[in-house]
């Protein structure tokens, strides 16, 4: 089984934490995906480090509108899942 993570925002980053360490122990299960909703290094790459996340196997640009994200996210599908 496969569990696709979709963070985004700093809410999203700190939930995200505990669930992928968890995950993170069967292997290969989560598949970290960026909406790149927050692109700045203040405002997303801290958490990665912060928190331990995994870089996201998915990055689905910066800053993109949410109709951007979701034909970005359509383009993409077949990678994420």
């Amino acid at each position: 089984m496969k569990v696709v993570s979709i963070v985004g925002g700093r809410p999203q980053f700190i939930k995200a934490a505990p669930v992928g360490r968890a995950l993170r122990t069967v292997e290969d299960t989560e598949v970290p995906v960026h909406t790149g909703q927050h692109y700045d290094d203040n405002m997303s790459k801290v958490f990665f480090g912060e928190l331990e996340l995994p870089q996201p196997d998915i990055y689905l640009g910066d800053g993109h509108t949410a109709e951007r994200m979701v034909e970005t996210w359509c383009n993409k599908g077949d990678q994420i899942v």
